[in-house]
């Protein structure tokens, strides 16, 4: 499908959803952004669903200003996809060693590493830039800096929630890596301050929702945000980048004799801002829950625990700034997951994927999520399909 224009206060909303599928309170939401002084362009991803300030999946455009809370708590959050050598032939019929030994490689929930992970002994982690990363700390707010143990500890971790590390086939039966993590603890403590003071200033007090406070360009606030937000980015960046390295560790050991080799990884984020030109302006271009797809771009979109995901390529359709889904989207909230569907629910849903079916994780369950194949459909001009996995492993947070 194409986009529906929905009419918007200063802009129009273009929708690659039907409209009349998003429920009440994300369609208030979109309105509500659609209503600020600086916004140049809405679009909206087919799998939008209400979040904290700002829709998940919706592209925020704006000159001179940026929208913590359009961003989200996890900054940088996003994954990251390696095809390797090996195909499904190549696989034992009881998966659950695989996953034990990924489980002990991988710290997940809120668990760290003992010690911080070394990245020169990390494999394929490319180490430049590492030590000016870290001394960069030494100028985030002031408010977060005593987190700096516990980040470095947390560098190279899971998390809990939707993230998750996949061992999947592809329809050839190659074998594919792929995880989905973000930018820790340390990046929601940077994300909820820099929320908290946008709230304080003089020119936020008249919007329409306190969450949509905004940071103005040229302006100590706004140094001191983007200072912090390009940083957590970074952060989220080497975290998938140090997981993926210990995740590839574990196939070489696991496969030893297949002496098993990786493509280039893919890697993308799905929320974070990012400085862009439209139509000859220069504009802050946030997006939450959804995937840059400019022409060529390689993205991740993937479903739930039990169902497919996608490798994709953007087409570079402007009128969506580049943009393209971050994954299936909920349709329902964790809550309500939680009372609808019971682990035999889940033990059903997921069968023949070696994963967790407690009750701990009954809420990331594939019936709380919109149908991959659906959303995948209507964003057909937004991005091309390059490959469809299906995971045979799932390590959830």
């Amino acid at each position: 499908m194409s986009y529906v224009e929905v009419p918007g206060a200063k802009v129009p909303i273009r929708m690659w959803a039907d409209p009349a599928s998003v429920e009440d309170v994300a369609m208030q939401q979109l309105r509500n952004v659609a209503t600020l002084p600086w916004i140049k362009g809405l679009a909206v991803m087919p799998d939008v669903h209400y979040g904290k300030g700002a829709t998940v999946g919706s592209v925020i455009a704006m000159h001179g200003a940026v929208c913590p809370a359009a961003v989200g708590v996890d900054i940088g959050c996003g994954m990251s996809a390696v095809k390797t050598s090996l195909t499904a032939n190549d696989l034992p019929g009881d998966l659950s060693r695989l996953r034990s030994k990924i489980e002990q490689a991988i710290p997940v929930g809120r668990g760290m590493h003992g010690d911080p992970v070394d990245p020169g002994r990390v494999f394929g982690f490319p180490t430049g830039g590492w030590d000016d990363f870290w001394t960069r700390f030494d100028f985030v707010a002031d408010e977060v800096k005593f987190r700096r143990e516990r980040a470095t500890k947390q560098m190279g971790t899971l998390g809990s929630g939707n993230h998750f590390v996949e061992f999947c086939l592809d329809e050839s039966g190659a074998v594919w890596l792929m995880l989905h993590s973000g930018s820790r603890n340390i990046g929601k403590e940077l994300a909820e301050y820099h929320m908290g003071q946008a709230q304080k200033l003089p020119h936020n007090q008249g919007l329409i929702d306190r969450d949509l406070a905004v940071f103005i360009a040229d302006t100590p606030q706004m140094g001191a945000y983007r200072n912090d937000l390009f940083w957590a980015q970074e952060y989220a960046k080497y975290n998938r980048a140090i997981m993926m390295g210990l995740f590839q560790e574990v196939v070489r050991r696991e496969f030893r004799k297949a002496k098993v080799t990786f493509d280039p990884v893919i890697s993308c984020h799905h929320n974070y801002v990012a400085e862009e030109r439209y139509e000859g302006m220069d504009l802050l271009v946030t997006r939450k829950g959804a995937i840059r797809a400019g022409s060529g771009d390689f993205g991740i979109i993937p479903g739930s625990m039990g169902t497919g995901s996608y490798i994709v390529k953007g087409l570079g359709n402007e009128k969506s700034f580049n943009s393209a889904s971050h994954g299936a989207g909920r349709r329902m909230s964790r809550n309500a997951a939680k009372k609808r569907f019971s682990t035999k629910d889940l033990e059903e849903q997921t069968r023949g994927v070696e994963c967790r079916k407690d009750s701990g994780v009954v809420d990331e369950i594939p019936g709380a999520y919109k149908p991959i194949e659906k959303v995948i459909d209507q964003q057909r001009d937004l991005v091309e399909v390059v490959a469809k996995l299906k995971q045979v492993i799932c390590v959830k947070g």
